[in-house]
């Protein structure tokens, strides 16, 4: 069975991606894992996704939500869950930033970009 891995975020482009991801899936007849990578700085909460595991309960599609909170880059657990689970596809939702906030922030659907193992289909928001 193909495998479709999708990183997502709670905000416009995270649903994006997961839109995409649930189609692609459906296409594809593939499993799909929801990555969700945050770092706990402070008294930031963990990420709500009862409203992500609903939506793929009702997609019907075979899926997994990984929500991993470590220390790496959003883009290094989106990357390391793709090959682990040889993923055949990769799907990330971009948004609009300006050159310096590139310069400044990194980009992780750059490093997605550049260091996936498999093809990258990045949607906008």
């Amino acid at each position: 069975m193909s495998i479709v891995v999708v990183g997502y975020v709670p905000k416009p482009e995270g649903e994006a991606a997961l839109n995409t991801a649930i189609e692609e899936a459906r296409l594809r007849g593939a499993e799909l894992i929801v990555v969700n990578s945050y770092r706990a700085e402070g008294n930031r909460d963990e990420p709500d996704l009862s409203s992500v595991r609903t939506k793929l309960e009702d997609s019907g599609i075979a899926h997994e939500v990984r929500q991993l909170v470590r220390g790496f880059e959003a883009s290094e657990d989106l990357v390391s869950v793709a090959e682990a689970s040889k993923a055949d596809l990769i799907v990330i939702g971009l948004r609009r930033r300006t050159p310096v906030g590139k310069l400044i922030l990194g980009s992780n659907a750059q490093r997605v970009l550049l260091d996936a193992h498999c093809p990258v289909l990045a949607v906008k928001a």
